[in-house]
């Protein structure tokens, strides 16, 4: 990934405390955030780089929310996000972004169902991840949405705010 410039540093921490600021703003809507948007725009503007202001944002999620489970799923979710935001980083066209979005939103249960069958065994993950489906329906809508509208746009202010001198 390379050494971090001070600049770069910088951005990625107000990056991750805004991700985390905006989340935090949100969070009286059940399961829509910004969060995944974020996280595709950085792995697509930053390249590998993405990595620093998504954990960034997931140290203050634990600094503030606490350690518990979760934690482990924030971990990797991000990550999977990230890596196929990155992998798809050429593709042009806000519906494409929004398709994955909310593909991710609608996802996300049964990705937390991995950590739930160590915890409880497959039928446990199954019965959590069956009951979360409509907060992962509104996960799915409001990520489609907020990508819709708002990816190419910020993509573009995010370049233009990595690529000043």
């Amino acid at each position: 990934m390379g050494k971090l410039t001070v600049r770069e540093l910088v951005l990625f921490a107000v990056l991750g405390a805004m991700t985390f600021a905006a989340k935090y703003a949100m969070s009286f809507l059940p399961n829509i955030e910004p969060v995944s948007l974020c996280v595709m725009l950085y792995a697509v503007v930053f390249g590998k780089k993405w990595v620093y202001p998504v954990y960034l944002y997931v140290l203050l999620e634990i600094l503030f929310y606490g350690i518990s489970l979760w934690n482990i799923n924030y971990l990797y979710i991000w990550a999977v996000l990230g890596v196929a935001a990155y992998c798809l980083r050429r593709m042009r066209g806000r519906l494409g972004w929004a398709l994955l979005s909310g593909g991710f939103g609608l996802s996300f249960g049964a990705l937390c169902g991995i950590v739930d069958v160590f915890i409880g065994g497959f039928s446990y993950a199954l019965t959590k991840w069956v009951s979360g489906i409509p907060f992962d329906i509104a996960h799915c809508a409001g990520n489609f949405i907020l990508a819709l509208l708002l990816f190419e746009p910020m993509r573009k202010l995010l370049q233009k705010l990595y690529q000043r001198e």
